[in-house]
C-alpha cells in the first residue's frame, strides 16, 4: 500500500470514529424521528459497488417511503411524493449520508472517491470509465463538488476518473472542505439533468 493510502485510510478511521462518537445522540435522533414519522427501517440497505467491483452493503438513512422502488430514479425535487418530509430535510442538508460512516470505519469507504453505484451499472461502462473502481469509493468526490445533480451521469463518470489519476491528501483536504461549503448552501442536491444517453432517447 502506498504512503498515501495508508495516510488515507488512517484519517478515513480516525475521522469518522470521532464524529460517530460525536454524532451518536443525533444519529440517534434522526432515526427515532424516521420510525416515527412512517413505516419501514430507519437506515435503507443496499448492495453496491466497491473497490474492483466487490459487492457490498450501503447504508444510507431512510428518506423515502418503505414501499418506494430501491432501484427507482433519484428524485429531481423536494415535490417527489416518494420522499417523506423528514427524508426532504435529510437530504437537503445530506443528513442521509451519515450512516456511511459506519462504512468507512468497516473499510469499504472513504471520506472521498467516487460515489458507490449499483453493481448492474458496471457493464454500461467503458474500460476508461471502469478505471474509478480503482479505489474505494466515498461519501463524497470530485464530481459531488463539481456539480452533483446539475451534472449528468457521463460527466460524473469522467470527474471520477479525473479523481483517480489526482488524487492526493491535498486534493482530498480541497474536496471535504469544498463539500462543506455545497452541504451548507445545499447546491445540487437533486438530479435535475438526464443522463447523455437519456437526453438523446427522448430529444427523437
Amino acid at each position: 500500500m502506498s504512503p498515501f493510502r495508508l495516510l488515507k485510510r488512517g484519517i478515513d478511521i480516525l475521522v469518522s470514529l470521532l464524529l460517530l462518537i460525536v454524532l451518536s445522540p443525533l444519529l440517534a435522533l434522526i432515526a427515532i424521528a424516521i420510525k416515527l414519522e412512517s413505516k419501514g427501517p430507519a437506515v435503507f440497505k443496499q448492495q453496491r459497488a466497491g473497490k474492483d467491483g466487490k459487492p457490498f452493503i450501503f447504508y444510507k438513512f431512510r428518506t423515502m417511503k418503505a414501499d418506494s422502488d430501491p432501484f427507482g430514479p433519484s428524485p429531481k425535487s423536494s415535490k417527489d411524493n416518494r420522499l417523506t418530509k423528514f427524508g426532504r430535510i435529510l437530504r437537503e442538508y445530506s443528513l442521509d449520508e451519515l450512516p456511511q460512516l459506519f462504512n468507512i470505519v468497516r473499510g469499504e469507504m472513504s471520506l472521498v472517491g467516487p460515489r458507490p453505484l449499483y453493481l448492474s451499472q458496471i457493464a454500461e461502462w467503458s474500460e476508461e470509465q471502469k478505471r474509478r473502481l480503482s479505489v474505494k469509493p466515498g461519501v463524497t468526490g470530485l464530481a459531488q463538488i463539481s456539480g452533483r445533480g446539475e451534472i449528468n451521469r457521463e460527466q460524473k463518470l469522467e470527474l471520477d476518473v479525473k479523481y483517480v489519476e489526482t488524487a492526493g491528501f491535498f486534493v482530498d483536504a480541497r474536496i471535504l472542505l469544498l463539500t462543506l461549503g455545497h452541504v451548507l448552501k445545499r447546491r445540487g442536491i437533486y438530479e435535475k439533468r438526464y443522463s447523455q444517453a437519456e437526453y438523446t432517447r427522448n430529444a427523437k
